[in-house]
């Protein structure tokens, strides 16, 4: 059957062209990511365990959860958290299977536990979280669609995924920033918590990063520490940002300070999620690791929902997949947005619609590149199963 798939021309200023472009990511402590990272590890605790146990991924969803912050009262050197921070997993799991019973709930508790172990290796597991499970089961239309997959899923809703390539430099230098502050500046510097936001602004050819980023307390042990700290942060952000753009870029760290009262951005744990802050799956960065409004973006959350079926976790990635293959491969592409519609119940490598929409670069026309594009994503809807296996496996982030 041939599958429906729209290749068009796109008319609108480029991405690099706007004056206004805005990126925002939120790093692994944040609690939006924490409620991410805590879904999406679920569902992959709970794959593992149904095909250990039946041989095949049976139906879940976990990607609904929510974070409820403590409190906390950090000090230099070292303080404490006073109510422990509460997480919720709900959502549903399969439980029973051909009468033999799945410790669903426990698998989600462990696998939750030890996701926020290695995210905040500061916090006392005992006795700063409290980890509690209510999932339930999934709807019996919802299971059957899933129960009856064979070689080819059937979507499990009508929604859609979105995606968009190449990125824009702003995207590089937040992804860039990200990278190098999560594998080289933290380590060096424990005190820097894994709770961090980055905004970028880019105001024509001036970009603002404002960062927003926890301190450990016990690793700071005066005024001076943490001021020389946000020194360091900054000096060294601008530098690494600067090596994606040629614009100007200038850096501003926790601008929420108030020095002359002390009241700083300082945590027991690294985290906002243990005074003030609460977090919920899919509230923060689409599955290309990034918050872009000036964008094309699903409000679906990707982490959590299972990876066989749920069209809401396999055509954003796709899409990204997609868009990202054609840029690289087709030349004369500026920009590309790619957009998958399922219907609930037919095959998902048989969309309702595949629509590509294409800027072109000067010079090139839509004639040209049109079949190419047709074709690489027909390619990878024929290979649609690919993006589960590349889910479970853990070679797509979800967030």
């Amino acid at each position: 059957m041939k599958r429906n798939i729209s290749v068009e021309g796109l008319e609108q200023t480029p991405i690099e062209q706007q004056r206004i472009e805005l990126v925002e990511r939120k790093c692994l402590g944040h609690p939006d990511s924490l409620a991410d990272g805590i879904a999406e590890s679920i569902s992959r605790a709970l794959s593992a365990a149904y095909f250990e146990e039946c041989g095949t991924v049976l139906h879940h969803n976990t990607d609904q959860g929510e974070i409820v912050a403590g409190e906390s009262l950090p000090r230099f050197g070292g303080g404490v958290i006073t109510k422990p921070i509460y997480v919720l997993l709900n959502g549903r799991a399969t439980k029973t299977f051909d009468g033999a019973n799945i410790p669903a709930d426990t698998i989600a508790i462990n696998a939750a536990r030890n996701y926020i172990r290695t995210i905040l290796p500061t916090l006392d597991m005992e006795r700063d979280i409290t980890v509690d499970s209510r999932m339930g089961m999934g709807s019996t239309d919802l299971r059957d669609v899933f129960r009856t997959c064979v070689t080819i899923p059937r979507a499990n809703d009508t929604s859609f995924g979105v995606g968009h390539a190449p990125f824009s430099e702003a995207e590089s230098v937040v992804r860039g920033v990200a990278a190098f502050i999560d594998e080289q500046l933290r380590p060096r510097y424990p005190v820097i918590g894994q709770d961090c936001k980055i905004m970028c602004l880019r105001d024509g050819d001036a970009i603002t990063i404002t960062l927003a980023i926890a301190f450990v307390d016990r690793y700071c042990a005066s005024l001076n520490d943490y001021l020389d700290m946000k020194q360091l942060i900054k000096e060294q952000v601008e530098s690494v940002a600067q090596g994606f753009t040629k614009r100007t870029v200038r850096v501003d760290v926790n601008t929420a300070d108030d020095i002359a009262n002390e009241s700083i951005f300082l945590t027991v744990s690294g985290s906002s999620a243990e005074m003030g802050d609460d977090g919920s799956v899919g509230r923060g960065n689409r599955c290309n690791g990034l918050i872009t409004p000036n964008r094309p973006m699903s409000m679906e959350a990707t982490s959590g929902k299972n990876p066989i079926n749920h069209i809401g976790k396999i055509y954003n990635l796709l899409a990204t997949q997609i868009a990202q293959d054609c840029v690289t491969k087709v030349d004369g592409i500026e920009e590309m947005y790619v957009r998958l519609l399922s219907q609930i119940g037919h095959p998902i490598d048989q969309p309702h619609v595949a629509s590509a929409q294409v800027i072109t670069k000067p010079g090139t026309s839509m004639q040209a590149v049109a079949p190419e594009v047709e074709a690489i994503i027909d390619g990878w809807l024929a290979n649609v199963t690919t993006i589960t296996e590349k889910v479970i496996r853990g070679e797509l982030k979800t967030f």
